[in-house]
């Protein structure tokens, strides 16, 4: 897709010239897409203080590590029921509504759990229904990140700079959470995690222009899905985000991968640590020194990369190297922004919070599925190395045939009206 040398900021302000890479300033000019970064920055960095109290709360009361694991698996489990359906919400209704009441809901919801003494299975209860009006919130967001900006280029650098802040947040709220928690207790752990959320309800409801609802109230209800996987270039994208699937199998395996490298428990943390990031420092170097056009060329390799790392794990590496091919994973597995942004800017405006939602999910599926298959095949084979190894090999097999289809199709300019 060809993109314009000029662009003008979404809040009205003077035209912004731009190159192949477009630089910092030109996203953080626009005054509505700074509303919409800080809001979800600073409520990610209060999510992770709610999935740490939550998990030491739970394990105090219960002392069993299996409750305490499922309170991290409906970190998941709401995203992926309401991704297809709730996610509709954001093209039926304005977006700037639907992100800003679903922000006030998990307010809300997370404040109630805030209260001492709520019982155990309300705080269950209550929490999947904040994970649910998530769903329409980030599709919302998503779509509204593409509509403030014209100019692809600008936009593309604006999920670049979302990937790297929402990497670091969760690394940093996940590093900080347990002394923090641990020091003010759960329950103002809560409490500040419901406050981000009101301060996010209160940037968007005043820095976030009002548009009207983009799509047809009429439409049918997954009438997204069937457009998308009608759509071959749409398809293929999906495929390339599918991909992620088999690259986050070392995350699940980071535990026994360290007792099999003959490293103390200690090591599972900079396992685990390794391949985010390695994300960050990619991202930062394909937005910095990669223009739009070329990455969009270049998805199919850039999609194997991972793959050909963790196939290397065939070499049986020590720690070091271990470390080394996960960054490197990492790093590489930034291309999956680029998916991303492209296919939420070919995706049709009246459908964008649908097919994001679909995007979302299937990536959602994609990355629980690798996890736990890859957990039963360690199992069989009583090796994390081979494992990883194994499905870094399977994954190359699969990448090149999407890669070839990539290229045949990802030139192709989107139909009028498709962005």
């Amino acid at each position: 897709m060809r993109t314009s040398v000029f662009t003008r900021s979404g809040d009205g302000g003077d035209e912004v010239t731009t190159r192949a890479t477009p630089r910092l300033r030109a996203v953080l000019a626009n005054r509505e897409f700074r509303a919409l970064w800080f809001a979800e920055t600073q409520s990610m960095l209060g999510d992770q203080l709610t999935i740490v109290a939550l998990a030491i709360l739970i394990f105090d009361r219960t002392g069993s590590p299996l409750l305490s694991a499922v309170v991290y698996s409906l970190t998941f489990l709401p995203a992926l029921a309401g991704g297809l359906g709730l996610s509709q919400l954001a093209d039926r209704y304005p977006r700037r509504a639907v992100l800003a009441t679903g922000s006030f809901a998990q307010a809300v919801l997370i404040g109630l759990m805030a209260v001492p003494g709520m019982p155990m299975g309300w705080l269950f209860v209550l929490f999947v229904f904040a994970r649910l009006a998530n769903a329409p919130c980030n599709a919302a967001q998503n779509a509204l990140g593409r509509e403030i900006f014209a100019d692809d280029d600008v936009y593309l650098q604006s999920q670049d700079l979302r990937g790297i802040t929402n990497n670091t947040a969760m690394l940093a709220g996940l590093a900080a959470g347990g002394l923090l928690v641990t020091t003010i207790g759960t329950s103002w752990a809560l409490a500040i995690d419901a406050l981000t959320f009101v301060i996010a309800t209160v940037a968007v409801r005043l820095l976030v222009l009002r548009r009207p609802a983009a799509g047809n109230g009429g439409a049918p209800w997954f009438g997204a899905v069937r457009q998308v996987f009608g759509d071959e270039r749409l398809r293929v994208l999906l495929y390339l985000s599918w991909l992620v699937g088999l690259a986050v199998i070392p995350e699940g395996l980071a535990a026994p991968l360290a007792a099999q490298l003959g490293v103390g428990d200690q090591a599972v943390g900079w396992l685990l640590a390794a391949d985010p990031l390695g994300f960050v420092v990619g991202t930062f170097l394909l937005s910095r020194f990669v223009s739009t056009e070329h990455r969009r060329k270049l998805l199919g390799v850039l999609a194997a990369l991972p793959l050909a790392a963790l196939a290397a794990f065939a070499l049986k590496p020590n720690l070091a190297v271990a470390l080394v091919l996960l960054a490197l994973a990492g790093a590489t597995g930034a291309y999956v922004i680029t998916v991303t942004a492209t296919f939420i800017t070919w995706v049709p405006n009246d459908i964008r919070g649908s097919a994001g939602g679909l995007y979302r999910t299937g990536l959602r599926v994609a990355q629980g599925l690798g996890v736990g298959v890859g957990g039963l095949v360690a199992q069989a084979l009583g090796s994390a190395n081979t494992t990883i190894a194994l499905a870094g090999a399977v994954g190359l097999l699969v990448a090149v045939p999407v890669a070839l289809s990539w290229r045949r199709v990802g030139s192709t300019e989107p139909e009028p009206g498709s962005s």
